[in-house]
């Protein structure tokens, strides 16, 4: 028996293979758990299926999370065919690729509003009808948020990664620069893989971090404790 043998997980924001999300999928599957996927769009869709179907996810379910009604509709099928679960996973985030060029004082103010919805507000929004469905001593697992609900019984954590190639990274200005300079600044000298930040997102998600809540968990081959030495290393780099 696995680790989460009997449990239930649902999971917003794998996008290709190569997403954190499915990382964190992998390894949830790997010690039981029953996995359930969103998707958005037709192009979305076609990468998501065929890797929820490698694990065996009987629900693959179309999501807008700025749209309240598709929200609504995915935690109806997930009643439906579930009844209740276990673990919500929230990794999503989106800015239009004209907002991640340039200055940042030149973000539009309805293209901040946007990004804002996606990748801050949709956690609120998923998380608020997941709750009477969760089962007591459920786990809700972001990508960095800070926050609980420990009146319900549910944790919620967060883990910080460092950067990994993705298909959102890819409309970064400057990835590649960001990525050396990880590797450059970090104790491990080198970046975090996806299997790595799943393993992670496993024990949050699991009885093993029963007591853990609240809490940003860094996954960053250790970057986020080297304060001005990284900011050295930038000055280096540069």
């Amino acid at each position: 028996m696995g680790l989460l043998t009997g449990k239930k997980a649902l999971i917003f924001g794998v996008a290709n293979e190569r997403s954190i999300a499915w990382g964190i999928a992998e390894a949830l599957h790997r010690e039981g758990c029953e996995l359930a996927f969103t998707f958005l769009g037709e192009a979305l869709e076609k990468r998501v299926r065929p890797l929820a179907a490698s694990v065996g996810a009987k629900l693959i379910l179309p999501c807008d999370v700025t749209k309240d009604d598709e929200i609504a509709a995915v935690y109806a099928e997930v009643a439906k065919t579930w009844g209740k679960f276990d673990i919500l996973i929230h990794s999503l985030a989106f800015a239009r690729r004209a907002e991640l060029d340039g200055d940042f004082v030149s973000t539009t103010r309805d293209g901040f509003a946007l990004a804002l919805d996606v990748s801050a507000y949709s956690l609120v929004g998923i998380t608020r009808p997941a709750v009477p469905l969760l089962n007591p001593g459920g786990a809700i697992l972001a990508l960095t948020f800070y926050g609980s609900l420990g009146p319900h019984g549910i944790r919620v954590n967060a883990i910080s990664a460092g950067p990994i190639k993705t298909l959102a990274a890819s409309g970064v200005a400057g990835f590649r620069a960001k990525l050396r300079l990880a590797e450059l600044s970090a104790p491990l000298r080198r970046t975090v893989t996806q299997q790595e930040v799943g393993n992670s997102a496993l024990y949050l998600c699991s009885s093993m971090a029963s007591g853990v809540t609240g809490e940003i968990h860094f996954v960053d081959s250790g970057v986020n404790i080297m304060g001005e030495s990284a900011n050295e290393t930038e000055s280096k780099a540069e």
